[in-house]
């Protein structure tokens, strides 16, 4: 694909997202989208991937998201129409949904990603899940899944499948322990590990002062 296509098709990707999740109050709305995008080509352009590629799949990443659809066939398939309707070819297609399949954490049950490219989609995800964003994110999205903020009666999960992990409850807190503090040691790009660091500690530090207030000693 010649590179005036494909910004044209960045372009109109960019456009479908803000249409899809313009109304989003999960924490997946086109502002995730646009950091993610963000984040995939920055890290794209240190790790010597295909910039355009890592871009153009990061803003497709949540459109094909199991959570939104019925299931995970039906969301590959979503975005599939929706490439085929760009006059994309077929092999570009393939690479697309080979990327976007494995940047869903799915309780850690996700199979690893096979490219370059889909290993910095997939940190550039994980990036905004962690730090002060990350964070905001968390809560927002128990909120939207009606969730607790804590419930010291339940204790976070060691071993979860993707099922579990998106249906059983559970709450902010425990979200940081069975999934946001384990994302800086599994990003699989040096760029990713190094942008993770600084965001990881503030992870600790939050959790510090939240157990310190929720006890009264601040």
């Amino acid at each position: 694909m010649r590179v005036i296509e494909l910004k044209g098709l960045i372009l109109n990707a960019e456009n479908w997202v803000k249409q899809l999740f313009g109304e989003d109050t999960s924490g997946h709305d086109f502002y995730h989208t646009d950091r993610v995008r963000k984040a995939a080509r920055t890290i794209a352009e240190k790790e010597g991937a295909d910039a355009e590629l890592c871009e153009l799949a990061a803003l497709l990443h949540d459109a094909g998201d199991d959570k939104f659809h019925p299931s995970e066939e039906a969301g590959k398939q979503f975005v599939k129409r929706w490439l085929q309707k760009q006059e994309v070819t077929n092999e570009t297609i393939e690479k697309l949904v080979d990327i976007i399949e494995t940047v869903s954490f799915k309780g850690g049950n996700n199979r690893p990603p096979a490219s370059l490219e889909a290993r910095v989609v997939q940190d550039a995800d994980r990036l905004d899940a962690i730090g002060a964003i990350g964070i905001a994110r968390c809560f927002m999205f128990a909120g939207y899944k009606g969730e607790a903020m804590y419930h010291p009666e339940l204790k976070p999960r060691d071993i979860i499948t993707k099922e579990a992990y998106r249906q059983e409850r559970s709450s902010a807190i425990n979200h940081f322990y069975e999934k946001l503090l384990k994302l800086s040691e599994l990003m699989t790009t040096e760029t990713g590990k190094q942008m993770a660091r600084e965001r990881h500690q503030f992870l600790e530090t939050f959790l510090h002062e939240f157990f310190a207030e929720w006890e009264g000693q601040r």
